[in-house]
């Protein structure tokens, strides 16, 4: 079982003007597989996703990290780079991955400045913010979960065989 966090990053949701789908759906769509340990909305702002994104992984020690919105070409999408500014090592090609996959559903993917990284043990993810989106990009995470998990956790009995 992962211990995930959920960060919708959102203006209007943080204030109460609309409803968080996204975040959610990230945790309905992992079903008994996770437990998650937090789940919160922040405004846009990178003071406010950095400090929970360090809390998540530091303080809570999820194992993975869910961010959703925040990830486009609008001003105030600011994910990536307040996702940046706290991991230690990037993983650059889970993110793009989701974009290769994405781009064959939509050309708009590649408007995604999506960033994903490693803090400690945990893995943090930038997802889209539309519940299409974080559907399609969760198909493409999940395969790879296992593995991230475990050599996270500094075992790694299944390096050099071959993956579904």
């Amino acid at each position: 079982m992962y211990r995930i966090a959920v960060l919708t990053v959102s203006d209007r949701c943080s204030r109460g003007e609309a409803e968080d789908k996204s975040g959610p759906l990230i945790s309905d769509l992992f079903g008994n597989r996770a437990e998650t340990v937090a789940y919160e909305i922040v405004p846009d702002e990178v003071e406010d996703i950095q400090n929970a994104l360090v809390r998540f992984a530091d303080e809570l020690k999820a194992d993975f990290v869910f961010t959703t919105g925040g990830t486009g070409f609008a001003p105030r999408d600011v994910t990536p780079e307040a996702t940046k500014a706290v991991v230690e090592r990037e993983t650059p090609g889970v993110s793009e991955a989701i974009r290769y996959e994405s781009l064959k559903i939509t050309p708009l993917a590649c408007l995604s400045r999506a960033a994903s990284g490693i803090r400690g043990k945990t893995l943090i993810v930038n997802l889209p913010g539309s519940p299409k989106a974080v559907r399609e990009s969760l198909a493409v995470v999940f395969p790879i979960l296992d593995h991230a998990k475990e050599t996270l956790s500094g075992v790694t009995l299944n390096c050099g065989k071959e993956t579904p």
